[in-house]
């Protein structure tokens, strides 16, 4: 491993854990957070939440376990190439998306509406919640007390209210400060990951097509030199193909941009790193690439019919439930009933359900001869 940039998060100017812990010895405390992350439950959990398909809907379509694997592996390869600390951005990025609902987005927005008057529901701040407190696996601390840098990079965006409630891991918000280079390698990742896979996904499921892809430039390009230099080659290895040059020309378009953008502003340390604008970017030529993409999978395919459907089912499950626990907590398992903020524990069990989970549960609330 390459030594680190004096602007990358180490061990030495880390502001370490909420719980003071005998510091681990045959690793450093970055590897520790991610060894943490995937021996807890939330992260099993994610293997049977939906990324845009529900999770019963076919056995090859990426889920949040997958999409997260993705994730940590695109953003290593980033910050090896800038001397940053890969273990803190694999830790990130396999946690970045532990508090997510079931049915993905539509599932976040319904909770979200559920928890109007109590909070509301966002999935970032879950994440925290659930590494902060909702994992039990420890005698001396609730949920996981992982480094200060890990959990802040969980917190991806945040409301100022929320932010005026979260302590230290809400300043950046409040101060207009920048989160450390690691968590915004993890943002562009993610960024990365689900939109090139998403039509990975589209296209597999047959959703959208190839004909219609040609209105996306960056895949129009790379798949028209394919033919060119491949006259041959066809289905899925052509798709795979096609993805896999995206990738690594949005990849290495970050490395050259963020290099470029370091040796113009030369942040000395990290403190300096955190001000002023972000300093992971992609050229502006990419980064219109990108929102195109994105705007072609908003368009063609999370608005697609067929997913609209299953959307409006996975909202009408996540309403049901929410409005029968909090009717009547006491459908509740023990540990979710609260004589406290009942509508926020009711949160965290749904939160916490797989979509087969959810929709097993629903069915014993409201199906006839369902117990």
């Amino acid at each position: 491993m390459p030594e680190l940039a004096p602007y990358a998060v180490s061990g030495a100017n880390s502001k370490g854990r909420r719980h003071a812990e005998e510091p681990p010895s045959q690793r450093n405390e970055f590897q520790r957070d991610r060894d943490r992350i995937v021996h807890s439950t939330a992260f099993r959990r994610l293997e049977y939440k939906t990324q845009v398909f529900v999770n019963h809907e076919g056995d090859l379509f990426r889920t949040r376990l997958t999409h997260s694997l993705e994730v940590a592996q695109i953003a290593r390869a980033i910050a090896r190439a800038l001397r940053l600390n890969e273990d803190l951005v694999e830790a990130i990025s396999l946690a970045h998306d532990l508090g997510h609902t079931p049915f993905g987005h539509a599932g976040q927005d319904a909770l979200n509406d559920c928890m109007r008057g109590n909070g509301g529901f966002e999935h970032n701040l879950q994440s925290l919640r659930i590494v902060d407190l909702l994992e039990e696996r420890y005698a001396e601390f609730d949920g996981l007390n992982l480094c200060f840098e890990t959990r802040e990079g969980i917190v991806k965006h945040c409301s100022l209210e929320n932010a005026r409630q979260l302590g230290e891991i809400g300043e950046r918000f409040l101060n207009r400060t920048q989160p450390s280079l690691e968590a915004q390698i993890c943002n562009f990742a993610d960024e990365i990951a689900y939109n090139n896979h998403d039509i990975d996904d589209g296209l597999r499921s047959g959703l959208i097509s190839l004909d219609q892809l040609q209105d996306v430039s960056l895949f129009a390009r790379y798949e028209a030199d394919l033919r060119s230099a491949y006259p041959n080659l066809g289905g899925r290895r052509l798709i795979h193909e096609t993805i896999r040059r995206m990738i690594n020309v949005l990849v290495c378009d970050l490395i050259a941009m963020t290099a470029i953008n370091l040796a113009r502003q030369k942040p000395k340390d990290l403190a300096e790193a955190r001000l002023g604008v972000p300093l992971i970017a992609f050229s502006d030529e990419l980064r219109e690439a990108q929102r195109e993409m994105k705007r072609f999978l908003h368009k063609h395919l999370y608005q697609h019919f067929q997913v609209l459907r299953m959307t409006s089912k996975a909202r009408r499950i996540i309403n049901d439930l929410y409005l029968a626990f909090v009717t009547d907590p006491r459908m509740l398992p023990l540990q979710y009933q609260s004589d406290g903020d009942q509508p926020r524990r009711v949160a965290d069990y749904i939160a916490g359900m797989t979509d087969r989970y959810a929709m097993k549960e629903h069915r014993r609330l409201f199906a006839v001869g369902e117990f």
